[in-house]
């Protein structure tokens, strides 16, 4: 487990989600300038999107498909926290007033390499969209 928070039984940033308008360039920037490291990739054409290590776990998600419209609050599409228990993580943040949007799923990311995990997501206060994610053991 990553992290120590009993409430959602994990708590470290897992990832920042990014839609780019210009995915190859947005993961040159990121890769070659910044000296972040591929970790699954998937898709393809707009449904591309990948995972950049950042250097400590955390990951920086990049999908395809964003415009080169300015955006109001930025790029940023939400915030994931790790648990190892992603009904609980979602069941706790509901009780204290968040919004289930997407009940807790098994998916495969599929992709380069495969990745079975499981995910929920909710609303916050503010409206920002949290994911609870769950790595697959």
């Amino acid at each position: 487990m990553k992290g120590k928070n009993d409430k959602i039984l994990g708590g470290a940033i897992h990832h920042i989600a990014l839609r780019a308008s210009d995915f190859e360039k947005s993961i040159k920037f990121y890769t070659d300038g910044l000296g972040f490291v591929s970790k699954i990739s998937w898709g393809e054409g707009k449904d591309r999107g990948i995972m950049l290590d950042t250097g400590d776990g955390s990951c920086l998600e990049l999908f395809a498909g964003g415009t080169d419209l300015q955006k109001p609050e930025g790029a940023f599409l939400h915030l994931a926290f790790c648990t190892d228990h992603c009904d609980t993580a979602l069941a706790r943040a509901c009780e204290a007033g968040a919004v289930a949007t997407m009940k807790p799923t098994d998916i495969n990311m599929g992709g380069n390499p495969a990745n079975p995990v499981r995910i929920a997501f909710c609303k916050g206060p503010d409206g920002e969209l949290i994911e609870f994610y769950q790595e697959a053991r």
